[in-house]
């Protein structure tokens, strides 16, 4: 029996004129459909619901949807196929994307695909119905689907929160421009990791991608640091020197810590911002750089605009994309995710099989974390090497996270316990004493004066 062709654009059914346009609700769990089903009804939207992938495709062939609402995770396929066949069938058609278990890959193929949203779960019926009233007046300007391009590398991105898949979001939508991005966040949660997403993600990703920490530049030579110099610009040039900026020709400088710019460099810096030039300290001429800026802060750069110390024209130019991470407190429902990830990962590196027991888990979600991912990672890298059994219960994990007290101070006198953990975490980095100070949370100054002691 031969297979009947699917109808033209102009004879399936869909939104009628002056109507609201049909919404497609893809999703498996009959609760969520009921409440969110009954909500757009409410409001006006014809509704049809299914709870499969194969429903959603058949669908879809047979009928338009200008708004189609679908979980990532289903059955054997994915949202995503469900957003490829609409775009197929229907290539003005608006996508929104749900899911309770966001990632960076997720959101960046979906957002790439072409998807209009991605709203992380748990959502109330408010944030889904701006979700569609923002579809219903894009679809007027929607002219066709996106390109559809490879799949994004895996990324140390790890969190499906909603406040984390906000910043996928922004990420996914900022890296294919060359518009400069500021990434503002507390120590430790990750900001060097979403500027390297952001240059490994956009056209220039074949490009250098140069880190400058302007924190640890100090002001007189700054200037020479980032713009370079030439021979004889200064005593002791002896030849010319390529600035950081310029080494990253063609590709991404990261500027961390860009509220430590001294005051009297910052007009220079927002003129190489405005003008895409450079000139080496020393030299006649300027000369342009092709370079796409991506600075970072631990501080409130706006309040700093506020009490004159950091130019207010300079921000607006840094500020084009703003992305705020969150601190880990923020965000508790992704501990168990990170915490998974990072055992996983520890106990490949150091042979073991740790894991938490859910006193354990409990232990790290009540924690305040001040040092945010940073100090979280350390802490499970410290327990998967010391911890004596394969089960981390809530005492011991507790009893780690007491050592994490900057009020705490390392014993002078160096007992048989600690001098056997301090071989076990050397023994475990090999030897490399910056890491090992990391995970036992002292300083390396501090690892040395030990090591003496112990006569290593």
């Amino acid at each position: 029996m031969s297979q009947q062709p699917s109808p033209k654009p102009s004879e399936r059914p869909g939104q009628k004129p002056g109507g609201k346009p049909k919404i497609l609700f893809v999703e498996d769990d009959p609760s969520v459909v009921l409440t969110f089903q009954t909500g757009l009804e409410a409001e006006g939207y014809p509704v049809d619901a299914v709870n499969s992938t194969s429903e959603a495709l058949s669908r879809l062939a047979s009928e338009d949807y200008p708004i189609v609402i679908t979980d990532i995770y289903l059955d054997e396929r994915t949202g995503l196929d469900v957003l490829r066949a609409s775009q197929d069938y229907n290539p003005g058609s608006a996508v929104i994307m749900i899911t309770g278990q966001g990632t960076m890959e997720t959101v960046m193929e979906a957002t790439e695909r072409g998807a209009f949203d991605y709203i992380a779960k748990p959502f109330d019926l408010t944030r889904l119905l701006t979700a569609v009233w923002r579809a219903e007046s894009f679809l007027a300007e929607k002219t066709g689907a996106r390109d559809k391009g490879e799949p994004y590398p895996e990324t140390e991105m790890v969190g499906s929160s909603a406040a984390m898949v906000e910043v996928y979001k922004l990420i996914s939508r900022a890296a294919p421009t060359d518009a400069p991005v500021l990434i503002e966040g507390e120590s430790g949660t990750g900001k060097e990791l979403v500027a390297h997403l952001i240059h490994k993600n956009s056209k220039r990703r074949d490009g250098p991608f140069v880190p400058v920490d302007c924190g640890s530049i100090a002001a007189g030579i700054m200037e020479s640091e980032l713009f370079g110099s030439l021979r004889g610009a200064f005593t002791g040039a002896d030849r010319d020197r390529l600035g950081l900026i310029e080494s990253a020709k063609d590709g991404t400088v990261f500027l961390d810590e860009i509220a430590e710019v001294d005051t009297g460099f910052q007009l220079k810096l927002l003129r190489f911002l405005q003008e895409k030039e450079i000139r080496p300290l020393g030299s006649p001429k300027s000369r342009k750089i092709d370079v796409r800026v991506v600075a970072a802060t631990n501080r409130d750069l706006q309040t700093l605009v506020e009490a004159g110390e950091f130019r207010q024209d300079l921000w607006f130019r840094l500020n084009v994309v703003h992305v705020r991470l969150p601190p880990l407190r923020e965000r508790r429902s992704d501990i168990p995710i990170l915490a998974q990830h990072f055992l996983r990962r520890f106990n490949e590196r150091y042979q073991r099989h740790v894991r938490l027991s859910p006193s354990g888990l409990k232990s790290l979600e009540e924690h305040g974390w001040p040092g945010n991912v940073r100090q979280f990672q350390h802490l499970l890298e410290r327990l998967t090497i010391l911890s004596p059994v394969e089960v981390l219960e809530g005492n011991a994990v507790a009893d780690s996270l007491r050592t994490l007290d900057p009020r705490h101070k390392p014993v002078e006198s160096l007992a048989d316990a600690e001098e056997d953990q301090i071989r076990k975490v050397l023994a475990a980095t090999g030897g490399n004493k910056t890491r090992a100070a990391q995970i036992l949370h002292i300083e390396r100054k501090t690892l040395y004066r030990k090591l003496e002691r112990m006569e290593l």
